[in-house]
């Protein structure tokens, strides 16, 4: 937590440094009317490859734009309220996840949680007919864009090794023209992507797309749509951004549609100043840097494009609104070392070993009460509230419009954490034993303590998040609920909501207050 908030900080830096830079000019950008685009294109944004409409099977545009029309009609999208910067936020765009049983995908300190796409093995079921059938087209729209990755990367390694091979070669303008064009998806945080390497090296190893985030808006809905900042290209639906929670170096693929008449020649619309306002555009520009004209890359109805390799490392993207509504699918390779069901099942159990509640025993007990079994376990019990129990429920009963899946789920994680609480108060009642020594109890102290306070401290926050003027506007379905929460004196449950009284007792044993600080510090 504390690495995120400095890379925020080190990010708010950059851009106001940016910003003072300029001053009251903008940055030069180009679209494709003007001379010298497709140059830069090749030059500096080789790796966003566009793939016009026409090029798509028919059946393919027929699917998916049928399941995006399907999901709206049963109001499926959803706009988030985000937490940045300690302040919570609706996101301009509606979203929601489709894909892997059991995958999340985590944005913006939010946690949005797939409606499963239809797996072997797994029995969905749908609320609708009609969402089982769009679910279904959402798949063979993924598997279409993980093939066309795996080909888009084929060709760009042939290309590089041609190039490698006629490097005196002297490009002409008129010889570069994408087949294919990348530009970003849709999420509004500006994180850099960590975690698992994915590179190009091998075609063969690269992981097929897990999930698909969703997006719709309709600019007429949304009249406070920020100003592009640094070149002047116009009305934003999503800001400059890197995509977070991807496996590194993975390629992300976008489809996108816009429910209106697109087909007027955009390059008549477009004045000297730059894109035309009604067209819908993905932006490009190399992180960070003020010497390289960005992109405005006119999408029309049916266009796909991919953004491979480093290029979310090493690029940042927005979305420039157009005139009309827009849908959009944006498949990637999720990182999900932590974020599946399976992963966080797996925690609990593991936690939950410690417990013993042999019938022989008049009460559960504790195994062991070594450190690093009290620490992991708590741990845990912080990782299941904060990042799934809190997170579902702080998006209402949404889920519930398209399948009842995660909810049987939720159901099995609430009860493994109940029995967590148990074990909190388990290790509680062995820390006010009077017979263990002084050393013994203070190392033990030392564990738990700071998980404590933690939980103490996002347990306010939750509930304030879940009460805010923000969230008491949404619709009935779709209000946040604090959940797990449960009042004073509750004969279910072995420990209080507000876990202040217990972390005072604590801090208050003898040779723990004068620690205090140092705990929270480490």
């Amino acid at each position: 937590m504390k690495r995120r908030g400095a890379e925020e900080r080190e990010k708010e830096a950059k851009k106001q440094m940016l910003l003072e830079e300029l001053g009251e000019g903008c940055l030069p950008y180009l679209t494709p009317k003007d001379e010298g685009f497709y140059e830069l294109w090749k030059r500096k944004y080789s790796k966003l490859i566009l793939r016009r409409a026409e090029k798509i099977p028919k059946d393919v545009h027929e699917g998916v734009q049928e399941a995006f029309l399907t999901l709206r009609k049963f109001g499926c999208f959803f706009q988030d309220l985000v937490r940045i910067k300690g302040k919570d936020f609706f996101t301009p765009v509606s979203r929601i996840l489709i894909g892997n049983p059991g995958c999340t995908y985590k944005y913006l300190n939010t946690r949005l949680f797939t409606v499963p796409w239809p797996m072997e093995s797994y029995e969905i079921n749908y609320s609708h007919p009609e969402i089982s059938k769009a679910c279904k087209a959402l798949v063979k729209l993924n598997d279409y864009m993980y093939r066309e990755t795996t080909r888009v990367l084929q060709e760009q390694k042939l290309a590089e090794t041609k190039e490698t091979e006629d490097c005196t070669a002297t490009d002409r303008p008129q010889d570069y023209a994408p087949s294919i064009t990348v530009m970003g998806s849709t999420l509004q945080d500006q994180s850099p992507p960590r975690v698992l390497k994915n590179d190009g090296s091998d075609l063969k190893e690269r992981s097929p797309y897990n999930l698909t985030l969703l997006n719709y808006m309709d600019p007429q809905q949304m009249p406070f749509l920020k100003q592009e900042p640094y070149f002047g290209m116009g009305k934003m639906a999503v800001s400059w951004h890197h995509d977070e929670n991807l496996v590194e170096r993975s390629t992300v693929a976008v489809y996108s549609y816009c429910c209106g008449d697109c087909t007027t020649n955009a390059a008549e619309k477009e004045t000297s100043n730059g894109r035309d306002p009604s067209v819908w555009h993905v932006g490009l520009k190399v992180a960070w840097d003020i010497e390289t004209p960005g992109l405005a890359i006119p999408l029309h109805q049916g266009d796909c494009y991919f953004m491979l390799d480093d290029l979310n490392m090493t690029h940042q993207h927005c979305v420039l609104a157009g005139q009309y509504p827009r849908f959009s699918s944006t498949h990637r390779v999720a990182e999900s070392s932590r974020g599946t069901l399976r992963y966080i099942l797996g925690q609990c159990n593991a936690a939950l070993q410690n417990l013993y509640t042999d019938a022989d025993l008049m009460s559960p007990s504790l195994k062991s009460l070594d450190a690093v079994v009290i620490t992991q376990a708590e741990e845990t019990h912080n990782e299941v509230e904060f990042e799934w129990l809190r997170q579902f429920w702080f998006q209402g009963k949404r889920y519930r419009k398209c399948t009842d899946w995660w909810h049987k789920q939720m159901d099995t994680l609430e009860e493994f954490w109940r029995k967590m609480e148990f074990v909190t108060s388990l290790l509680l009642c062995e820390i006010r034993k009077e017979e263990q020594m002084e050393e013994q109890r203070n190392k033990r102290i030392g564990c738990i303590l700071p998980l404590l306070i933690q939980r103490h401290e996002l347990r306010k926050e939750w509930l304030a998040r879940c009460c805010s003027q923000r969230a008491e506007c949404l619709p009935e379905d779709e209000k946040p609920e604090c959940r797990p929460y449960w009042e004073e004196g509750d004969p279910n449950m072995p420990l209080p909501f507000n876990l202040g009284d217990i972390i005072s007792e604590l801090q208050s044993c003898p040779g723990e207050g004068g620690n205090i600080e140092g705990l929270l510090s480490s």
